[in-house]
């Protein structure tokens, strides 16, 4: 999608979201949903470089040379722009996990486990929706 000049991101109404978004792309990055395992575009995807931009507002989350191959059916990174992302505790589903958002509009991402590889021990698990890949 981009950036537009359409306002704040962060500030959009429910209804706009809605109207900007697909249904499946609404249910992941508004309600906190999770594409299917296995399911998403960019699970088997490995450029060897470019960058991964939030679907909601166009904001760079990670660079492709970070993505790697963790066999858990979704994108999974070792790094992300630290400025781009936040992360909370997320308890549903009986589970504690890290939920990654977009630190620019606050749509979810997917969530950070500390079994990846070095050089940071982190796998940044992202549904393929969330996000649109940038060649750059």
């Amino acid at each position: 999608m981009g950036e537009t000049d359409e306002g704040d991101p962060a500030e959009l109404t429910d209804e706009e979201w809605r109207e900007r978004l697909s249904e499946e792309e609404y249910r992941v990055l508004r309600e906190s949903g999770t594409e299917a395992k296995f399911s998403g575009e960019y699970v088997d995807h490995h450029p060897d470089d470019g960058e991964y931009r939030c679907r909601a507002c166009g904001t760079v989350l990670f660079e492709a040379e970070t993505k790697y191959e963790s066999g858990c059916g979704w994108p999974a990174f070792y790094a992300a722009e630290e400025e781009s992302v936040t992360t909370t505790v997320d308890t549903s589903h009986g589970m504690r996990r890290t939920e990654v958002r977009c630190a620019n509009c606050d749509s979810h991402l997917g969530h950070v486990f500390d079994d990846g590889p070095e050089p940071t021990g982190k796998r940044f698990c992202i549904n393929s929706v969330a996000m649109e890949y940038d060649e750059d």
